[in-house]
């Protein structure tokens, strides 16, 4: 099948991966070993010569040696270094693989925080320990995937942004050598992520240090003359008059600030800036070719006189030598030899001049290329995925409504053996798909699936479907609904309260239409009042800026049908065999003529008295 092309692709790599692996591993032991060998017969050598007083070929035999480990020490640790970059290489694929599978054990998580009363994140699992942001997210930075998220949490997007955001998508999606290499640049430094917001906040903050130039320049004539004074001293040709110096210079250290608050923020950083500035570089090198998607989103990175990468490499060369803090004695030593802080807090703040101004925008221009790359692989390792095409307009000027069309749609958050798709096709302001269904039957799977594909629409990438067209839309949902003991909400005030919203949102003619998904309509009060909530709240739906789903277990309310011809009725159904509940989950026309909860009660050994005037 089409879907599953990339699998044995991926397969083959890593086993192949896997074989270099062992081979390199081989040739690492034979090289420890070779280094041993060496080391004994130097020193079997050294001692023979010099027993025999031959002390000019035993320091002849000594040198050679010396050069012969010296070489296979070097060999050695490039053999390493590729073991451990091939190693990673691995792991990327092997990633790539489970997301193919779904195999969460195998995805890396990393926290993202749920946003509150978002209209729609919760309800469709965009965010979480099986969801679809952790299914994309290959970003290496945290600006990258707060970027990756709010593509997907942040809609209807402007369409001149989208149409630049997808360009770049399918531009990045077949080269999976620039995407994996990327990913592969930041992990041979560091596993951790970029922290963008940390790196901007310590070059924008500024501590004044009063008289620096001044202050360093005078610690540094102490330090030199400290310097000739003992080295006088220590070859008698003056007394220890270098005490004196350096006693000056100990007390203007102890008494004058340091610049301590500016370097504890800095301590550590190094790493990350230094990853920053490969991964700078590694995009600034692609990214020259005219013409191209990639190159007009990084152009802010390539159209300077000085790369920004050789800026961001000059500030992790300063944040290493702030971070000798991390080491009391070491510092210690230094700053006793040395202006050692004065001189790196004189640099760093030299180079936050240069660098604060841009660096927000450099890291906006990563994240963008890391978002984009995230989503290529998606597309990449799902090859029968569909690009959507977005409706022109929303069809004001003639008349036409809203619409929502895709053929074979399915949920990317299930694996496609289990996966069941269908069409679908809504259009027009006000129209409403009521789908009824026993329980199991798929509603609310059918439901996710639908704003799912909404979402990755409107993110720039590609669908779970055959083909697609949708026009702009808000989307809201109702289908998870939780009580909140902190807030003193109950279920069904918590529910509606969301409908609330939905039904607020649907007033707003200004903005493009709502996509409404509602699982269950008012399932939290009792089946009168139900009736009774969701006719008046279905037909005030009807009158809106919006069109969209509503599932229910009623079936008294498919008789709004005759009524009101906005609606039109679906549903799901099951069937029995061996005694058993089989489902097909497919959408069919019309409301639903079977219901199964008496015979799921049944099936579990509940006690059931059968009414034969409710069958």
């Amino acid at each position: 099948m089409p879907a599953l092309s990339r699998e044995p692709q991926l397969e083959r790599l890593i086993r192949r991966a896997a074989a270099l692996i062992q081979k390199g591993q081989r040739a690492s032991s034979a090289f420890t070993r070779w280094r041993l060998i060496l080391f004994i017969t130097a020193l079997a050598c050294a001692i023979t010569f010099y027993k025999l007083a031959w002390f000019h070929s035993g320091n002849w035999s000594l040198a050679a040696f010396l050069a012969i480990f010296l070489v296979v020490a070097g060999y050695h640790n490039r053999l390493e270094s590729r073991i451990h970059r091939l190693k990673q290489w691995q792991r990327i694929k092997q990633t790539h693989l489970a997301r193919i599978r779904l195999d969460w054990t195998q995805i890396p998580e990393r926290a993202q925080a749920l946003p509150p009363q978002h209209p729609y994140a919760h309800d469709l699992d965009l965010i979480g320990t099986h969801s679809l942001i952790r299914l994309f997210d290959t970003t290496v930075s945290s600006n990258g995937r707060e970027r990756l998220a709010s593509w997907l949490l942040a809609q209807p997007p402007d369409p001149t942004a989208w149409a630049a955001r997808q360009t770049l998508v399918r531009e990045l999606t077949p080269r999976s050598r620039f995407r994996d290499r990327l990913v592969l640049t930041a992990r041979l430094l560091d596993e951790q992520e970029i922290n963008g917001q940390r790196l901007v906040a310590v070059l924008q903050h500024h501590h004044h240090i009063p008289h620096l130039p001044l202050l360093l320049s005078v610690q540094t004539i102490l330090a030199l003359t400290t310097a000739m004074l003992g080295l006088a001293a220590l070859l008698n040709w003056l007394p220890g008059y270098w005490m004196f110096s350096f006693g000056l210079y100990a007390l203007i250290y102890l008494l004058t600030d340091q610049g301590e608050e500016l370097l504890e923020h800095a301590v550590g950083l190094h790493h990350q800036v230094e990853t920053l500035g490969t991964v700078l570089r590694y995009v600034e090198q692609h990214a020259r070719r005219p013409g191209t998607a990639l190159a007009a989103a990084c152009r802010s990175l390539t159209d300077r006189a000085a790369a920004p990468s050789l800026l961001i490499r000059r500030v992790a060369t300063i944040l290493h030598g702030i971070s000798v803090k991390a080491h009391p004695l070491v510092h210690l030593l230094c700053n006793a030899l040395c202006p050692w802080d004065l001189f790196f807090a004189f640099r760093l703040q030299q180079i936050q001049r240069r660098v604060q101004a841009h660096l927000p925008m450099w890291l906006d221009r990563l994240a963008e290329v890391e978002a984009a790359s995230a989503l290529a692989t998606f597309a990449y390792l799902h090859p029968s995925y569909v690009w959507p095409s977005p409706r022109a307009t929303s069809g004001r000027e003639n008349g036409a409504g809203p619409s929502y069309a895709a053929g074979a749609l399915g949920h990317p958050l299930i694996p496609l053996t289990q996966r069941v798709t269908n069409d679908f096709a809504l259009e027009g302001l006000g129209r409403i798909l009521l789908v009824t269904g026993s329980n199991m039957s798929g509603k609310s799977t059918f439901l996710r699936t639908v704003g799912v594909n909404l979402c990755l629409a409107q993110a720039g990438a590609p669908v779970c479907a055959t083909s697609f067209e949708w026009s702009w839309s808000r989307l809201v949902c109702c289908i998870r609904i939780d009580d909140s003991l902190e807030a003193g909400l109950s279920f069904f005030y918590a529910e509606v309260k969301r409908l609330k919203s939905i039904l607020d949102a649907t007033q707003d003619r200004t903005e493009p239409p709502v996509l409404f998904l509602i699982d269950e309509i008012f399932k939290g009060t009792n089946n009168r009042e139900r009736l009774i909530g969701s006719r008046a709240y279905i037909a005030s739906l009807t009158g809106g800026h919006g069109f969209g789903l509503v599932t229910t277990h009623d079936l008294e309310l498919t008789d709004l049908e005759r009524s009101t011809p906005m609606l039109a009725n679906a549903h799901f159904q099951e069937s029995v065999a061996a005694g058993a509940l089989q489902f097909d989950y497919r959408l069919r026309p019309g409301p639903c003529p079977t219901t199964n909860a008496l015979r799921i009660m049944e099936l579990e050994g509940l006690p059931v008295n059968h009414d034969p005037s409710t069958t």
